[in-house]
C-alpha cells in the first residue's frame, strides 16, 4: 500500500490539496514592513490582564506599520469551552476599545477574507495539511491507548528520560502501511503524529524579538498533530492558520518558548517561512517578600473586567500597560501628557525580557492624571454610565441634577494643574456625596480640627453667614471677608504673621476656613471652598449649619 493510498483511507472525504488552499489564501496586498499579527484566545473563561497586554502590543505594532490585526478563536480543545466564551472575550476587549481589522464579531459572525476565524470550522483545512504529510511519509497514525501512554511515561520518569514519543517509544512510526490499514479497518482508535526529522543532539537557533538569540535542542518528538476527534493540536493549528492567514509576527507568553523547536520544525517540514516570534514574560506580583505570577485564582485584578467594575477608564489601563510594554513609554508620556498611544512608536527592543512587576497603584495614579484632564461633561457622562451599571441610586441623582453635577466636577478642573481627586469612577461618589442633600442627612461625622468647641464653632458660623457672606461676591472679595471675620473673632488673618507670633491669636484664617468647610461638607479637605459655597447656595448652606 502506498502512502497516498493510506492517506486516502484515513481522510477519504478530503479532496482539496494544500496547493488549493494556498490559492484561496493569497499573499496580502500590504506595504513592505507591514505587520500582520493576531490575538488568538481560547474561549475558556475571562480575558487575563496578561492577555490584554499581548493584545495591546499586537494591535499597536500592526497599526503603526499599516498592517493587519485579527481575532482568531482557538477552540480545538472542545472540553474546556464555556458558554458564550467568544462573546465574553469580545465584550472584555471592547471595554478597552480593542478593535480588529478581521476576525470574529460574535459567536457566529466574522469579517475578513482569511477565515474561518474560528478553528473548529477549519477542520477540513487541517486534515488536508495532515493528509499531505502522510502522503509524503512525514506523518503516521499512532494506536497507543491512554493506558499504554501512561505506562511509557512512568518508565521514562523512572529512568529519568525525556517524556514523549520518540526513538524506541515511537512504536508505530515505521509500521508497514498494510498493518496500519488493517488496524484502521478493524476500527482501532488512533491519532496522527508528525514523523519528526529532528535530532535532539543538534541545536536550533531562533532570534526572538524580545529575548534575542535563543539556542535550543531540535525537536525529535513525534508530536500529535491531529487528535482522535479529527481536530488539530495547538502546534499544528498554529502552523496551518498562521501560514494561511499570512501572520508575520506572533506575540505570546513565554510558556511557549519550549515549543519553538516544534513550531519551527513544522514550518520547515512544509517549506513555509515561519513568522517572527516575540515571547513575553508573565506579569508578576509581590506576595509578601516574594514575587509570583499574577493569578486568575488569587488576584481579582487578573481579570480585565475587574477594571470595568471598579471604574478605571480603559484609556488609563492601556496607558499603564504600555508602560509595561515599552520601557521608554513612561518618559514619553511625561513629555506628552496629552498624547495618545497612537502617537507613540512601539519597539520590541524596549520590551523587558524579564517579568514586569504589576503595580495597581501606579495604574491608579495614571488614571488620576487621565481623569483630571477630562472635561467636566466627560466626567459626568462617564460617571453616569458607570453608576447606571453599578450604583443606580447615584445614577438617578446625577440625572436629576445634571448641570449642578457638571459644575461640581468642574471645580479646580480647567486650570494648569487640575485637581486629581478621582482614580476611578467608583471613587467619584465618595468624593462628592456631600454636595447632594440626598446624602447629607442623618448622623454626620464632622472632621473638625483645631477649633472643636461647639459654642465657638456656632459663633464663627453665625457671624460669617449673618454678617459677611454674600453669594454674589467674587473670589477675592470672599477671601478678604474671611480675613475680616478672622480679625473680628481674634484669629490671625495673615499666615506669615501667625507663624511669627502664634501665641497672640486664638488661631489663624485657615482654622476659620476649616470650620466653614467642615460645617457645610463634614470634611476638612475638599476642593475650592469658594466654589463649593457658590454651588451650594444660601438656602442649602443655612439648612446645613442648622444641624451643628
Amino acid at each position: 500500500m502506498t502512502n497516498k493510498e493510506l492517506a486516502n483511507l484515513i481522510f477519504p472525504n478530503i479532496t482539496k490539496t494544500v496547493e488549493d488552499y494556498e490559492k484561496m489564501y493569497p499573499t496580502r496586498d500590504l506595504k513592505e514592513g507591514a505587520v500582520v499579527t493576531r490575538y488568538a484566545p481560547s474561549p475558556t473563561g475571562f480575558v487575563h490582564i496578561g492577555n490584554l497586554l499581548q493584545a495591546v502590543m499586537a494591535r499597536k505594532v500592526a497599526t503603526q506599520t499599516e498592517g493587519v490585526f485579527f481575532l482568531r478563536i482557538e477552540d480545538t480543545d472542545q472540553e474546556r469551552l464555556v458558554e458564550n466564551g467568544i462573546t465574553n472575550i469580545i465584550r472584555d476587549l471592547n471595554n478597552f476599545n480593542i478593535t480588529f481589522d478581521e476576525g470574529m464579531l460574535n459567536e457566529t459572525d466574522e469579517k475578513g477574507n482569511y477565515g474561518p476565524y474560528i478553528q473548529s470550522k477549519r477542520k477540513e483545512i487541517y486534515q488536508t495539511f495532515a493528509k499531505e504529510l502522510i502522503e509524503k511519509g512525514l506523518a503516521y497514525p499512532c494506536f497507543y491507548t491512554k493506558e499504554e501512554l501512561e505506562e511509557i511515561r512512568e518508565v521514562q520518569e523512572a529512568s529519568k528520560e525525556r517524556i514523549g514519543c520518540y526513538g524506541k517509544y515511537a512504536k508505530y512510526r515505521d509500521l508497514p502501511n498494510e498493518m496500519i490499514a488493517e488496524k484502521i479497518e478493524n476500527g482501532e482508535s488512533y491519532i496522527i503524529r508528525l514523523k519528526s526529522p529532528g535530532n535532539f543532539d543538534k541545536k536550533v537557533i531562533i532570534n526572538d524579538l524580545i529575548r534575542g538569540k535563543i539556542e535550543i535542542p531540535e525537536n525529535d518528538l513525534d508530536i500529535v498533530i491531529i487528535k482522535k476527534d479529527g481536530l488539530p493540536t495547538y502546534h499544528f493549528a498554529h502552523l496551518v492558520d498562521d501560514h494561511l492567514m499570512k501572520t508575520t509576527h506572533v506575540i505570546r507568553g513565554d510558556e511557549w518558548v519550549s515549543s519553538l523547536p516544534i513550531h519551527v520544525q513544522l514550518f520547515e517540514v512544509f517549506g513555509f517561512k515561519a513568522p517572527k516570534y516575540a515571547h513575553l514574560s508573565p506579569l508578576m506580583k509581590m506576595d509578601g517578600d516574594k514575587k509570583r505570577k499574577i493569578s486568575k485564582r488569587k488576584d481579582p485584578e487578573a481579570a480585565v473586567n475587574f477594571y470595568h467594575e471598579v471604574g478605571i477608564p480603559e484609556e488609563a489601563v492601556l496607558l499603564y500597560l504600555m508602560t509595561v510594554a515599552n520601557s521608554n513609554f513612561e518618559a514619553w508620556l511625561d513629555a506628552n501628557p496629552n498624547g495618545s498611544i497612537d502617537d507613540f512608536n512601539f519597539d520590541f527592543k524596549k520590551v523587558s525580557a524579564s517579568g514586569a512587576l504589576f503595580d495597581l497603584e501606579k495604574m491608579r495614579n495614571i488614571s488620576k492624571n487621565f481623569i483630571s484632564r477630562l472635561k467636566a461633561i466627560d466626567v459626568y457622562d462617564r460617571t453616569l454610565t458607570y453608576a447606571k451599571e453599578f450604583d443606580t441610586e447615584f445614577a438617578s441623582i446625577l440625572e436629576k441634577y445634571k448641570e449642578y453635577s457638571i459644575s461640581i466636577f468642574n471645580i479646580e478642573r480647567e486650570q494648569k494643574k487640575p485637581r486629581k481627586d478621582y482614580a476611578t469612577f467608583k471613587d467619584v461618589k465618595g468624593e462628592v456625596w456631600y454636595m447632594y442633600d440626598e446624602y447629607f442627612t442623618g448622623e454626620l461625622n464632622y472632621e473638625y480640627g483645631k477649633i472643636n468647641e461647639k459654642e465657638e464653632i456656632q459663633k464663627i458660623l453665625s457671624t460669617y453667614f449673618n454678617k459677611y457672606y454674600d453669594v454674589n461676591d467674587d473670589k477675592d472679595t470672599w477671601f478678604n471677608k474671611i480675613k475680616e471675620l478672622s480679625s473680628e473673632l481674634g484669629y490671625c488673618p495673615d499666615m506669615k504673621e501667625y507663624k511669627v507670633n502664634p501665641d497672640a491669636y486664638k488661631g489663624n484664617v485657615a482654622d476659620i476656613s476649616t470650620v466653614i468647610r467642615v460645617a457645610v461638607t463634614t470634611k476638612s479637605q475638599t476642593p475650592d471652598l469658594y466654589e463649593i459655597l457658590r454651588l451650594l447656595g444660601v438656602d442649602r448652606i443655612k439648612n446645613r449649619i442648622s444641624k451643628i
